[in-house]
C-alpha cells in the first residue's frame, strides 16, 4: 500500500493546530480542496501560453541589452535597462495605468495589420532629453507636454530604440516597426477596443541617477498571424542556428551599397599658409606631374588606381589603366 502524501497547505494546516492544541480534520481537507481550485476571469481570457510569454520576455531581455549600450551613448551616461514583466491584460487596464501627460509613440508592424504603443515615462524623458542637450539629466518636478524641439529629440531615440526592436524580434519572426505619430493624453490613444487582451512588455531604466518605465503594449488581434512562431523552443533554435554563409551574403551586400568619395588626382604641391591665403583668381599653381603621366585614382583615403584623362560625350572623365596591388596602394597613401 502507497502511503498517502500530504500536501503543504496539510502541513500548514497540520502545524498550525498543534501550536493551538487543535486538530480539525475537516478544515485540512476543505483547505486542500481550496488550493486545488484555480481561478479563472473569463473577462481576461489568457491569449498567450506560458511558453509564448517566455519566448517574448527572451526576446525583449536581448533588446533591453541593446538598449542599455545605445542609449549609453547617446546620452553619455550610465544607462541600463531590464525586463520587468510580460503580461496579458484589457487594453482599457493599460491606458487607465498610465500617467497624463506622458509619451506615447504609436507605432506600425509591418507586415501586420493594426497598430502597438510604447509609452515612456515622462521622468525619463525629460532626463534623456535633457542629457542630449547638454544638461545633468534633471527630471523635471512636474510633467508637461513636449515642446516642438524636444518631440524631434524623442523622435530620434525612438527610432534608434525601434532599430534595436526591429533585431531583437528578427531572431523569432520578421517585423518592422515604424513611428507613426506621438501623443501625451493616453485616452486618445485606441489602438483596439478596451476590452481586447493585449501584450504588456514593461523595462525599467535608468539613466545616471533618474528611473522610469518603457512599456510596449501590441493587440493579441496584431500578433495573432504570428503566435505559433512565439516559442522558447524557436527561439533558441533560431539564436542557436546561424548560416554562415547566408551573414556573409548580406555583409556582403550591404558593403556593397556603402558610398565611398571617389577623387582623381591630377597631381600635387606643397605650399605654404601664407602662399595660400595670398592666391587671387587666375593665379598658377605648378603640380609635380607632367600631362603625360597617369593620374591617381583615389578611393576614399588610398589611391588604388591609375587612370588617363579623356571626355565622354561632351563630360571630362577618366579612363583605368592599372589597378594598383595592396604594396602599391600603401606606397601611394
Amino acid at each position: 500500500m502507497v502511503p498517502e502524501v500530504l500536501s503543504q497547505s496539510e502541513i500548514d494546516a497540520l502545524l498550525s493546530a498543534l501550536s493551538s492544541g487543535s486538530v480539525d480534520l475537516e478544515a485540512i481537507s476543505e483547505s486542500a480542496r481550496e488550493d486545488k481550485i484555480k481561478l479563472y476571469d473569463f473577462r481576461r481570457p489568457d491569449k498567450f501560453s506560458k511558453d509564448q510569454l517566455r519566448a517574448i520576455q527572451m526576446i525583449h531581455e536581448s533588446f533591453a541589452r541593446q538598449v542599455t549600450t545605445a542609449l549609453s551613448t547617446m546620452v553619455r551616461a550610465m544607462v541600463s535597462a531590464e525586463v520587468v514583466s510580460v503580461d496579458q491584460l484589457a487594453y482599457d487596464e493599460f491606458v487607465r495605468s498610465l500617467v497624463q501627460p506622458t509619451t506615447i509613440a504609436i507605432l506600425e508592424m509591418y507586415p501586420l495589420t493594426g497598430n502597438a504603443v510604447m509609452e515612456l515615462n515622462p521622468h525619463l524623458v525629460f532626463s534623456i532629453i535633457d542629457r542630449m542637450l547638454g544638461g545633468k539629466g534633471e527630471p523635471l518636478r512636474k510633467a508637461r507636454e513636449l515642446t516642438d524641439i524636444e518631440r524631434t529629440v524623442v523622435e530620434r531615440v525612438l527610432l534608434r530604440m525601434l532599430e534595436l526592436l526591429e533585431e531583437s524580434w528578427s531572431t523569432v519572426v520578421d517585423v518592422r516597426f515604424r513611428f507613426d505619430s506621438m501623443e501625451s493624453n493616453p485616452f486618445f490613444v485606441q489602438i483596439c477596443p478596451g476590452t481586447d487582451m493585449v501584450l504588456l512588455v514593461t523595462l525599467k531604466v535608468q539613466v545616471g541617477e533618474t528611473e522610469g518605465m518603457i512599456n510596449l503594449c501590441v493587440p493579441y488581434i496584431v500578433m495573432e498571424p504570428m503566435v505559433d512562431k512565439l516559442s522558447s523552443q524557436h527561439w533558441f533554435a533560431s539564436t542557436g542556428r546561424k548560416d554562415i554563409q547566408g551573414v556573409r551574403e548580406a555583409l556582403k551586400n550591404r558593403l556593397n551599397a556603402v558610398v565611398v568619395p571617389v577623387a582623381l588626382e591630377l597631381g600635387h604641391s606643397i605650399l605654404s599658409l601664407q602662399d595660400v591665403m595670398q592666391l587671387q583668381e587666375g593665379d598658377v599653381i605648378r603640380l609635380d606631374g607632367t600631362r603625360g603621366d597617369p593620374l591617381g585614382l583615389r578611393v576614399g583615403n588610398r589611391v588604388k588606381f591609375y587612370a588617363s584623362p579623356g571626355t565622354v560625350d561632351g563630360a571630362y572623365a577618366a579612363k583605368v589603366t592599372e589597378v594598383l596591388s595592396g604594396e602599391a596602394q600603401r606606397e601611394e597613401e
